[in-house]
């Protein structure tokens, strides 16, 4: 993949990835066929910051039924960023 904005996909805003966020260890939405340095490698161009570490998770698709119908939500890789002592990433 050339393109970094096809790896990252968008970063997760919660309460939780917020508490992380103080910690220096963000999270955010990724191709589900990237690795970890692809992830690294993206991060480190997009935000001009040193990354140290990459924890990877991928979300499997749950069954949904609304009525009669059932079908699946989407699944997807979410990558937990750890940064170097002093660097930070604006998200808001």
């Amino acid at each position: 993949m050339n393109n970094y904005y096809d790896i990252i996909k968008a970063p997760i805003i919660t309460e939780k990835s917020a508490k992380l966020a103080s910690e220096g260890k963000y999270s955010f939405k990724v191709d589900v066929k990237t690795h970890k340095t692809e992830i690294k490698k993206a991060i480190e161009a997009l935000f001009n910051v040193k990354v140290i570490n990459v924890n990877t998770i991928t979300k499997r698709p749950k069954t949904k039924r609304v009525g009669r119908y059932v079908g699946k939500t989407n699944q997807y890789k979410k990558a937990i960023v750890t940064l170097a002592e002093g660097n930070t990433i604006d998200l808001n």
